[in-house]
């Protein structure tokens, strides 16, 4: 790997386009050191050949293979914050639809930029951008877990019993919900705080560099190990290894990883010799892993080796009045940062802000601080202009009026929430999207058998069919999907 020694920031420039990333490069290659891939998976093959992950990137939504759909972008703007949850991403993006650019700031970007646009006013934005990065980055270690919630009162309470043991703990939750900050405070918390916290994200490295990464090699193990290098267990020694997306872990290695937790016993690869790590391991994932497991790409005995303590990090939507909480930390610290005047919300505004799910949790709640920051500052934000940096179209799925055993009353309370804050509400399209949900959900759980479906879902299978019928007709899969397996 390369070393990088320019003293720029590094900037990730992602576009199918030359014309644009050669502009790009020519006018920020003076301020950044800029890396440029035209494609998904060029920018994983770019990160591993890097020691460091970039600051900054700009990304454009329309990658191959769908550069008229925004699909790979969104799925790269999710990986990108996998990797390194504190790069600052900006969507540089011909599809100006509004509704992208919200769902691009629910995963994790912080703006969304219409081409064509000055390179100026983007270098700034960039700038300012990795001010903010700088400022998180050094506020890290003041930061702690904030909210007066149930929720959180557990949560802290969990931290302080189980931060001096020396066994594995398995944090469980949401993408961007605060995970590597709990994982952080056990650390902190615990007599091993005076030691490096040491932190590896399972899934922003290649598969088959997990090995060495985890153990260390020795010289001439592999085409490339022209010195002996020490993995993180070694340098982690009797303090914190935090193994982030610990699902994305090969099945392969997994058995190796139980064996360090059972006696501490690792090798480098290319050795015989055995070493001992007294690490504390503290793992988080976002996946169901019960359902990994039935799956089978995820070990038994690995995962009730992790969790011998489990913690549960609470959805955003779960925090009621935390949110406005958050909302006043965020928003006096960016202000701070920026040197400006705090923006405020109105009352119907700050009603919106408390009814609003958070899809993306903490992450977003962040980012919408500092958008309105920048655009709002010493200004009072309304219901409209609080609207515009929200991803409303979550909110057609949030309705929990349809789950088994919900009362009227939620059902009404449920849905005057959703008529105030959803834009252009269509009814029909709204039952609709419940009802496929439901006739798919269906189908996937019988194998496509549509008598056994119908049955399920209390309803003849005329009927059944019929429907599906509809949805085929309208362009949807529902129908193709059952054929092959239809009685």
């Amino acid at each position: 790997m390369k070393e990088q020694k320019s003293s720029k920031p590094d900037l990730l420039i992602v576009d199918d386009d030359p014309l644009i990333t050669d502009t790009l490069n020519f006018v920020l290659g003076r301020d950044f050191t800029v890396y440029v891939a035209d494609s998904r998976e060029r920018v994983k093959s770019l990160l591993r050949q890097v020691d460091r992950p970039p600051q900054l990137a700009l990304i454009d939504l329309g990658l191959p293979p769908t550069p008229h759909r925004p699909d790979e972008g969104f799925r790269l703007i999710s990986e990108l914050i996998a990797h390194s949850p504190g790069i600052k991403i900006v969507v540089l993006s011909g599809q100006s639809d509004e509704t992208n650019a919200r769902h691009a700031r629910t995963l994790g970007a912080i703006e969304f930029v219409a081409k064509p646009c000055e390179p100026e006013a983007l270098k700034s934005l960039l700038l300012r951008a990795l001010e903010i990065r700088d400022a998180e980055l050094g506020a890290a270690d003041e930061s702690g877990l904030l909210g007066k919630s149930l929720l959180i009162d557990k949560l802290r309470q969990q931290i302080a019993q189980f931060a001096n043991a020396p066994f594995p703990v398995l944090i469980e939750g949401e993408s961007g919900s605060g995970k590597e900050l709990v994982a952080s405070s056990l650390h902190h918390m615990s007599q091993r705080a005076a030691r490096p916290f040491l932190a590896l994200n399972c899934a922003a490295i290649s598969p088959t560099l997990v090995e060495p990464t985890l153990f260390g090699y020795a010289k001439g193990a592999f085409t490339g190990a022209t010195t002996s290098r020490s993995g993180y267990f070694e340098d982690a020694k009797d303090s914190t290894l935090f193994l982030d997306e610990i699902g994305e872990l090969p099945l392969e290695l997994q058995a190796k990883l139980l064996r360090v937790l059972e006696n501490g016993e690792y090798q480098r690869v290319g050795e015989t010799q055995s070493r001992v790590s007294n690490a504390r391991v503290v793992a988080a994932t976002n996946r169901d892993m019960r359902q990994e497991i039935r799956a089978g790409r995820f070990r038994a005995d690995l995962y009730h080796r992790l969790s011998v303590f489990t913690i549960g990090v609470p959805a955003l939507r779960d925090l009621g009045e935390d949110k406005r909480i958050l909302l006043d930390h965020f928003r006096d610290f960016y202000a701070h940062q920026a040197r400006v005047d705090p923006f405020e919300l109105d009352t119907n505004a700050l009603g919106i802000w408390l009814d609003y799910s958070f899809p993306g949790n903490v992450r977003e709640l962040r980012n919408i601080a500092i958008r309105l920051t920048t655009k709002y500052s010493g200004q009072k934000v309304n219901a409209e202009q609080l609207q515009a940096e929200l991803d409303m179209e979550s909110l057609d799925i949030e309705l929990p009026g349809l789950a088994v055993g919900q009362d009227f009353k939620s059902v009404l309370e449920a849905a005057k929430r959703h008529l105030q804050m959803q834009k252009g509400f269509n009814l029909d399209h709204t039952i609709g999207q419940w009802e496929r949900g439901y006739i798919e959900a269906a189908l996937m759980i019988t194998q496509g058998n549509l008598t056994q479906a119908a049955k399920l879902l209390g309803i003849h299978r005329t009927t059944l069919y019929s429907r599906m019928q509809n949805y085929a007709d309208s362009g949807g899969e529902t129908a193709k999907a059952a054929r092959p397996a239809s009685k």
